[in-house]
């Protein structure tokens, strides 16, 4: 089997076929970014970069039989500059480019939440309905996403239960304290501001907490009842323990997108989360790839 990777970042669709055992021949990624593909190489050095996607053609490639990709969300994004195909999300039409061009097997496409006008216009387009799926099913993460696929048979994946107190480590951490964001602790919890409204949020032991607030109005201050909310490129999140706030390490953040331990090591810390929120969680990639025909 040849697969053909578009925008995966640090190749989170070859940790779910390596997950689930699903053997490939060649492997070509088409990624830009080289701190991503630092990682994917480390972890899978047969990997075959291809460059950027508007340089790639089907005629310099064996035949494909599973091509996917999450083409960029910026422009599709609620928190976005709402500019749909008019800004980084045109990309898009280079995955229809290429889908059209390799023909293959099976294709899966991941995006964001957006508007319905643009949901549309990409359903018709790929000839297929998307399915809605929330990371919160699989991790200790909310995180809902738009797939199109024809793979078959795909349903909502079973809920795993996992809360945000199942990735935690144990270690010696500072507690967090930023009096623009944490008004006031007691036994109910601790009392954090509200961003998008006036008032607060409580949060209790065992909740997530978005610590990025006055920089965004709409995330920063957010309480996310034993889950955190979407990860983003900063991936700046807290929890609550013995109604103190404490910062997410790097390994956590990493267990929240399902991806292994440490498979983002060799690059700073800021490279590392970027990648990580940019990236898919791995098992629901793997929950759709499980049911790819292999005969």
């Amino acid at each position: 089997m040849n697969v053909l990777s578009l925008f995966d970042g640090m190749s989170c669709g070859q940790i779910a076929l390596n997950k689930l055992g699903i053997n490939y021949d060649n492997y070509f990624a088409s990624e830009i970014d080289k701190y991503a593909i630092q990682i994917t190489q480390k972890n899978y050095p047969n990997t075959k970069q291809i460059g950027n996607v508007v340089d790639v053609k089907a005629e310099d490639l064996p035949k494909i039989d599973l091509l996917f990709g999450g083409s960029p969300c910026q422009s599709f994004s609620r928190s976005g500059d709402g500019s749909g195909f008019d800004g980084k999300s045109k990309l898009f039409w280079e995955f229809l480019r290429l889908l059209k061009e390799t023909k293959p097997k099976y294709f899966l496409l991941e995006n964001v939440l957006m508007k319905k006008e643009w949901e549309h216009i990409i359903t018709k387009e790929l000839g297929v309905d998307c399915i809605l799926i929330n990371s919160s099913l699989v991790s200790a993460q909310k995180r809902e996403r738009l797939y199109w696929t024809n793979i078959p048979n795909i349903e909502q994946p079973l809920d795993k239960g996992i809360t945000l107190s199942d990735v935690l480590i144990d270690s010696d951490r500072k507690e967090y304290v930023d009096k623009d964001l944490i008004l006031k602790t007691d036994d109910k919890g601790v009392y954090v501001r509200n961003a998008t409204k006036k008032g607060y949020l409580i949060a209790e032991n065992g909740d997530g907490v978005n610590l990025d607030f006055p920089k965004s109005k709409t995330r920063r201050g957010r309480v996310s009842k034993g889950k955190i909310n979407t990860l983003n490129t900063a991936c700046n999140y807290g929890f609550v323990k013995d109604f103190k706030i404490y910062k997410l390490n790097i390994t956590e953040i990493e267990k929240l997108q399902t991806i292994p331990e440490g498979y983002t090591k060799g690059v700073s810390d800021n490279q590392r989360k970027k990648m990580i929120g940019n990236g898919w969680t791995v098992d629901v990639i793997a929950h759709i790839f499980k049911n790819i025909p292999l005969t």
